[in-house]
């Protein structure tokens, strides 16, 4: 099929273009970009495109998919249901699966269950009617770093390599810095990523909110900054001494901006991500007690948000990742602290940073993509085609202005932990090319 997209918003991070353009796109790649295009073939599908937006294709650094194990939550299909739903033609999960995918079987097994997803076509087919037929995205997977996401004993690193792992992580904090700084010394010459959440978990103990007025207004068991920043400086200092390039995750408190601006500048290799509810959402959100707003990180106070903001925007913090973690109702519904943390967010992300950020002008639309697709696509060690004649057709088209409502029948992830069910949202994907 070929088509044009006549009048369209191009936000390219590449090019670092935000400009009016008509896009002519066939056979998987772009063939045209100009002001105008009239010479075009008679069989062409031509679309009226003002007022929306073509960019990349939006990459996620890590999220977690229920298959196997937890199917009621999320199954491999639903999820790459849902990251298209969303935008992405990128998606990484996270191993802490059950079995967890510490072996390169599983990593190929999976591998397999998406590739017999895409040649049935139950991705096509099972869209929703306002986004049409958008391909399955690619499906990345971290290895994790220990057995059984453990933290105690180490996989078989190179062979997990060699099944085609984007990267390692075991999505959990690590309380032994001598495995860690092990890992850094055997994963140095495998070239692959490595992700690694630094918290300290004694810090943490039972708390579910970060520490603060509000934490004490609200009556939950705070957890303090310094959970995390401390455990942040133990991995930059490991980093400094053995040079391996680490991934930061889950970025939350203003101190962690500062600690990564310090050691950027100094010189190491790391990078980092924030997630995106963390953006969104401060403290005083918890005044609900609604249980998708427990996470781990907790959200910030006002302070760590605005910090993460300006990170994101300097690109101090490289990427936002969007983390989702489906719960099924039962697991959710419970006492704030009894609840497990986490909460979806594919198919919500950018509708959301969209209306929050950009429609706010905290934000340009360049800053806010360049943040959800090159950036994260270069954590990963990957590169992001620019929108440009000739190029693959990895693309993401947005309307920023269309309603629709957060509900059970609007949304393809199985699980419904968000805080934002029921409401009216403003901005959804119209299609996607991959």
């Amino acid at each position: 099929m070929t088509e044009l997209l006549q009048k369209v918003r191009v936000i390219d991070p590449v090019s670092e273009i935000d400009e009016i353009f008509d896009v002519l796109i066939a056979d998987g790649y772009i063939k045209e970009v100009a002001s105008h295009i009239a010479d075009i073939h008679p069989n062409t599908q031509i679309r009226d495109c003002q007022g929306l937006v073509l960019g990349p294709g939006l990459v996620d650094l890590y999220s977690h998919s229920g298959e196997p194990g937890f199917e009621e939550r999320e199954t491999l299909l639903s999820f790459l249901q849902a990251a298209t739903a969303g935008g992405f033609t990128r998606v990484s999960i996270l191993p802490d699966t059950s079995p967890a995918i510490d072996n390169p079987a599983l990593v190929a097994q999976l591998q397999q269950k998406r590739a017999e997803g895409q040649r049935s076509r139950g991705v096509e087919e099972n869209l929703s009617p306002l986004l049409p037929c958008s391909p399955a995205p690619l499906l990345h997977i971290w290895g994790a770093i220990t057995l059984d996401v453990a933290g105690n004993q180490m996989t078989e690193l190179a062979d997990l390599a060699s099944a085609g792992v984007v990267g390692f992580s075991d999505g959990k904090p690590f309380e032994n810095l001598a495995l860690v700084r092990r890992v850094l010394e055997y994963l140095q010459p495998l070239g692959k990523p490595v992700a690694f959440w630094p918290s300290d978990r004694q810090l943490t103990a039972n708390g579910v909110m970060r520490e603060g007025p509000d934490a004490l207004r609200f009556g939950l068991p705070p957890i303090p900054a310094s959970a995390e920043t401390t455990a942040i400086a133990a991995m930059l200092e490991l980093v400094a001494a053995i040079g391996t390039p680490v991934h930061i995750m889950r970025v939350s408190t203003s101190r962690s901006v500062e600690l990564i601006a310090s050691a950027k500048a100094a010189g190491l290799p790391i990078t980092a991500s924030t997630t995106w509810m963390h953006l969104l959402l401060d403290t005083k959100a918890v005044k609900s007690y609604h249980t998708s707003l427990h996470l781990d990180p907790p959200l910030g106070n006002p302070r760590d948000v605005a910090a993460l903001r300006a990170g994101v925007r300097a690109g101090v913090i490289d990427a936002i990742a969007i983390d989702h973690t489906p719960y099924s109702y039962e697991e959710k519904v419970q006492a704030f602290a009894e609840a497990p943390p986490g909460a979806i967010g594919l198919e919500l992300a950018l509708p959301l940073l969209w209306q929050y950020l950009v429609e706010t002008e905290e934000f340009t639309a360049l800053e806010l993509w360049r943040a959800l697709s090159t950036s994260p696509a270069k954590c990963l060690g990957q590169e992001v085609s620019a929108i440009l004649p000739h190029q693959p057709a990895e693309l993401t088209l947005f309307d920023p202005q269309q309603i629709w409502k957060v509900e059970r029948k609007s949304l393809y992830t199985l699980s419904q932990n968000t805080p934002w069910l029921g409401q009216q949202l403003k901005g959804h994907v119209v299609q996607t090319w991959c």
